[in-house]
């Protein structure tokens, strides 16, 4: 038997009411996310104004700049992705940080995300701060850390690929992140896909420590679901 039992979490999700009164800071994230992101798309003043621009920031100090690019997406298909990924993760690790940290759980949700934002793209803006064609945009970064932050609650849960069915192909969630790791570290070094690997990276790393230092004792929790996977 597992003697570190999420019946508090299942409890939350299948108690009769709808999925957005369980988990409102999510849903809030989505919504303001969304409209920031069409008002971007239809005004290039906005989105200039909110990227992440490190060339800029370090000579404006315009420091809102490493949370403001999170609020805003390239196009369709990247806020539908981004929005995707919050949606189906961050319902679950918001109703753990309620189960695990009580009242105050919401609150350290909030700076999982909203922190995340920032660190993750601490690297990026030191790597390109004297470089003025340097911008990025999205909350990929702080998604990635609540996927992180999944996978120290829930390491063995069965993940997949955006688009590809389950039966088809997946992972536990643990080998899964690691390969994500992996990836994006290769990435960061040798892509030029203009995607930002580097800010995936240190996000993950970000939202599995972040939950991590709230509370110490999830390492025996995880260790335990790792020992019954291997």
């Amino acid at each position: 038997m597992n003697p570190f039992s999420d019946a508090n979490v299942d409890w939350l999700l299948c108690y009769d009411s709808p999925l957005i009164f369980k988990t409102p800071i999510t849903f809030l994230l989505l919504i303001v996310t969304v409209i920031i992101t069409l008002q971007a798309f239809k005004s290039q003043r906005i989105k200039q104004q909110l990227l992440f621009v490190p060339y800029t920031i370090k000579r404006t100090q315009q420091w809102y700049r490493f949370l403001s690019h999170g609020f805003i997406h390239a196009n369709g298909m990247h806020i539908v992705l981004n929005a995707f990924v919050l949606y189906s993760f961050g319902s679950h690790v918001e109703i753990n940080y309620i189960s695990n940290f009580g009242d105050l759980g919401r609150i350290y949700y909030v700076l999982l995300y909203i922190l995340g934002l920032g660190v993750a793209t601490i690297y990026s803006y030191y790597k390109h701060r004297d470089n003025p064609y340097y911008s990025a945009l999205g909350a990929s970064g702080a998604i990635s850390g609540i996927v992180f932050a999944f996978i120290l609650f829930n390491p063995t849960a069965r993940m997949g690929l955006v688009l590809i069915p389950m039966d088809l192909f997946s992972l536990p969630a643990v080998v899964l992140g690691v390969l994500y790791l992996v990836y994006s570290s290769v990435m960061a070094k040798y892509g030029r896909d203009n995607i930002g690997h580097d800010a995936h990276f240190w996000g993950s790393v970000w939202g599995f420590a972040f939950t991590l230092a709230l509370d110490y004792t999830l390492i025996d929790k995880f260790s335990y679901d790792l020992r019954t996977l291997f």
